[in-house]
C-alpha cells in the first residue's frame, strides 16, 4: 500500500507507507464503497416514489421534476472542484466531511414537509455526494497497490453500475412496505445509519492523502461550475418545454464558457499556477480515450434504461413487480460480468470491455427482433430475459474502465482525475436523458401505452448498440493490459 502524504514537490515521488493489514484494507474498501452506493442510490432511487411524494406533499409535476434534478445538477456541478478540494485538503478529511453532510442532508429530506424543503435538501445532499465521491476512487488509487488495485477499481465500477439498476426497486420497495407509516421517507432515512457508521469508520480506519504543491484556484471553479451548470440544466429540463430557442441558447454560452475556463486553465499553468484541472492528464491518450468511453457509457445508461422502464410498464403493461424482474436479471448479470471483468482485466486488459461492448450489442439486436416479432404482446418472462446477458456485458464494461483510464495517473493528481472521470459519467447521464427526448418521446406523441411505445423503444435500441460500437473504438486506445512486468 503506498500513499501519497509527504509530497512536498511536483518532482518528488510519493513516500511509501507501511502496508496495512488486510483487515484494514477491508474496511477502507467497504467504508468508501458504502458511500459510492449511497450516492448511486439515491440518484434514483426517487424515481418509483415520486407518485407518493406528490400525495403526501402536494408537490406538482415541476416540483416533482426538481425533487430529481436538484439532485443531479449540483451534483455534476460540483465533481471537478471536489476532487481538487481532496488533492488539496486530504482526501480522507474531504471524504469525511461530505460523508457527515450528505448524513445529515439524507435526514432532511427524510423530515421534509413540504417540496421546497425537499428540493433544498437534495440540492445540499447533491453538493455532499459531489464533495464525498470524488475521493472515492483517489483514496482507492492512492491506498491500493497497483496489484490489488484493478479489483477494488472493480468493485467500485460494480458497485456504481448497480447502484442506478437497484435504486429504483429499493425505492418501490421501501416505499410500499410504509415502515412505521412513514411512506416514502424512508428511501431517504435509510442513509442515516450508514452514513454515520462510514463516518465512524472512515475516522479510525481512512488513511490521509493529499497533494501539498497545490493552491486553490477560486476563478477556475468559478468558470467550471457556471460551464456545466450552463450545459446540464438546459440538458435536463429541455425535454418538458419541447426544446425552446433558450436551452440551445444556454449549451452554446456554457461551450464559450468551458473554452475561456480551458485559456484560464493553460495560463495559470504557464505562469507556475496551480490549475484546478492538471490538463497534463489529457496528454496521454490512454486517459483520453477513458474518459470519453466512460462519458459514452453514461450516455447509453441514460437513453436505454428510462426508455426500456416505459416499455416494461407502459408498452407491456407490466406491474412495477413484474417489471422489477427485468432490473434483478439486469443486476445479477452485471454483478457476474463486473467479476469475469475482474478476474481477466490484468491479463488481457482493454479486449475484456471490448468482449463486453459486442456481447450487449449483439443481445440487444436479438432484443430488437424479439420486440419485432412479438411487440406489445412479449411476456414479462422474454422481456426480462435477455436483460441477464445485456447486464453481463455492461458490467464486463463498467467494472475495469475506471482502473484501465486511471490506473497510471500520479498520486498527486487522483482527486483531480476523478473529479474528471465521474463528471464525464454524470454529464453523459445528461446528454443520454435529453436525447430520450428526441430518440424515444418524439415517436410516441399521445399514445404512451402499447404498441407506439414498443415501437419507439425497439427504434431506440439502434442508438444504443451504436453507442456500444462507438465504444469498443475507443477503448482501442486504453491498454492491452494492466500487468506490470
Amino acid at each position: 500500500m503506498s500513499l501519497d502524504t509527504d509530497q512536498t514537490t511536483s518532482s518528488s515521488p510519493p513516500r511509501p507507507a507501511s502496508p496495512a493489514p488486510g483487515r484494514a484494507r477491508a474496511v477502507i474498501l467497504a467504508v468508501v464503497l458504502t458511500a459510492e452506493l449511497m450516492n448511486a442510490l439515491d440518484g434514483s432511487v426517487v424515481y418509483t416514489a415520486l407518485p407518493s411524494i406528490a400525495a403526501d406533499t402536494g408537490a406538482t409535476t415541476t416540483a416533482l421534476q426538481w425533487i430529481d434534478a436538484a439532485y443531479v445538477l449540483t451534483f455534476a456541478l460540483g465533481l471537478i472542484t471536489g476532487g481538487r478540494l481532496g488533492d488539496l485538503y486530504g482526501r480522507r478529511q474531504i471524504f469525511l466531511a461530505g460523508t457527515a453532510v450528505f448524513t445529515l442532508a439524507s435526514l432532511l429530506c427524510g423530515i421534509a414537509a413540504g417540496p421546497e424543503l425537499l428540493i433544498a435538501a437534495r440540492v445540499l445532499q447533491g453538493a455532499a455526494a459531489a464533495v464525498m465521491v470524488p475521493q472515492v476512487l483517489a483514496t482507492l488509487h492512492v491506498t491500493f497497490d497497483e496489484g490489488c488495485r484493478a479489483k477494488a477499481f472493480g468493485l467500485y465500477g460494480t458497485v456504481m453500475s448497480l447502484g442506478s439498476v437497484i435504486g429504483p426497486v429499493l425505492g418501490g420497495v421501501l416505499t410500499q412496505a410504509d415502515l412505521f407509516g412513514l411512506g416514502w421517507r424512508p428511501i431517504f432515512l435509510i442513509n442515516l445509519p450508514i452514513g454515520i457508521a462510514a463516518v465512524i469508520l472512515g475516522r479510525r480506519f481512512l488513511p490521509e492523502s493529499h497533494d501539498r504543491t497545490a493552491r486553490l484556484d477560486p476563478l477556475g471553479m468559478f468558470l467550471s461550475t457556471l460551464g456545466l451548470l450552463l450545459i446540464t440544466l438546459p440538458l435536463t429540463m429541455g425535454g418538458e418545454h419541447d426544446w425552446p430557442i433558450w436551452t440551445f441558447a444556454m449549451m452554446a454560452a456554457g461551450l464559450l464558457v468551458l473554452t475561456v475556463f480551458l485559456a484560464q486553465q493553460k495560463t495559470k499553468m504557464r505562469k507556475g499556477g496551480s490549475p484546478l484541472v492538471v490538463l497534463s492528464l489529457f496528454t496521454g491518450r490512454t486517459f483520453s480515450a477513458g474518459l470519453a468511453t466512460q462519458l459514452a457509457f453514461g450516455l447509453l445508461s441514460g437513453v436505454f434504461f428510462l426508455s426500456w422502464v416505459l416499455f416494461m410498464q407502459n408498452g407491456l403493461r407490466l406491474t412495477p413487480g413484474q417489471a422489477a424482474v427485468g432490473f434483478v436479471a439486469a443486476s445479477l448479470g452485471e454483478t457476474g460480468g463486473a467479476w469475469l471483468a475482474m478476474s481477466l482485466v490484468a491479463r488481457y486488459g482493454r479486449a475484456v470491455p471490448q468482449v463486453g461492448a459486442l456481447l450487449a450489442a449483439a443481445t440487444l439486436c436479438g432484443y430488437h427482433h424479439l420486440i419485432t416479432v412479438h411487440g406489445a404482446n412479449m411476456g414479462m418472462l422474454p422481456a426480462a430475459a435477455p436483460m441477464l446477458a445485456v447486464g453481463f456485458g455492461l458490467g464486463m464494461i463498467g467494472a475495469p474502465l475506471a482502473d484501465l483510464t486511471l490506473g497510471k495517473v500520479a498520486h498527486r493528481h487522483a482527486g483531480s482525475a476523478s473529479g474528471l472521470f465521474n463528471t464525464a459519467t454524470q454529464l453523459g447521464i445528461a446528454l443520454g436523458t435529453a436525447l430520450t427526448t428526441v430518440v424515444f418521446f418524439t415517436h410516441i406523441n399521445a399514445d404512451t401505452r402499447g404498441p407506439a411505445v414498443s415501437t419507439a423503444f425497439s427504434d431506440s435500441l439502434w442508438y444504443v448498440i451504436g453507442t456500444l460500437l462507438t465504444m469498443w473504438a475507443l477503448m482501442l486506445q486504453l491498454p492491452k493490459r494492466t500487468r506490470t512486468s
